[in-house]
């Protein structure tokens, strides 16, 4: 079952799903901003973000006027739904294992693997086991 996705609102009000279309809000997670304390520091990124029982859990690591890096643990189950960005993403699996469905065409992933995710097409995720990933969102051409 794919549950709706939770909105990330960082503590400046910033709407991190404000640009994804078909993404139905759960409940709002405040998060702050990792940027300024990561710069010039080596870290593990799969140790980074820990999986919760039941939830998706996201930590932004950048965010910037032209894209976004985030962090994501996804308990078992767990998903997001159909949804598209005006720009292209990708996706590196740090952990675990998904299938991803872009264009109407699923797609198993597992660690060490990479999807880019074409701007304007309809994509979804479900966890098959618990799963963690790293979402990079360019915006631009």
């Amino acid at each position: 079952m794919v549950t709706p996705f939770r909105s990330i609102v960082l503590d400046d009000g910033t709407d991190e799903t404000e640009n994804l279309k078909g993404v139905p809000k759960l409940k709002e997670v405040h998060m702050n901003d990792q940027s300024s304390t990561l710069k010039g520091k080596a870290f593990n990124l799969e140790q980074f973000v820990d999986y919760a029982d039941g939830s998706v859990v996201s930590k932004i690591l950048l965010k910037k006027e032209i894209g976004n890096i985030t962090l994501f643990a996804f308990d078992k189950g767990q998903g997001l739904s159909e949804h598209t960005a005006p720009f292209d993403a990708v996706v590196y699996i740090l952990d675990g294992k998904a299938e991803i469905t872009i264009g109407g065409e699923p797609q198993n992933v597992s660690a060490g693997e990479m999807l880019i995710m074409p701007a304007n097409i309809a994509h979804a995720l479900q966890a098959k086991a618990p799963f963690k990933m790293l979402l990079v969102m360019i915006r631009g051409e």
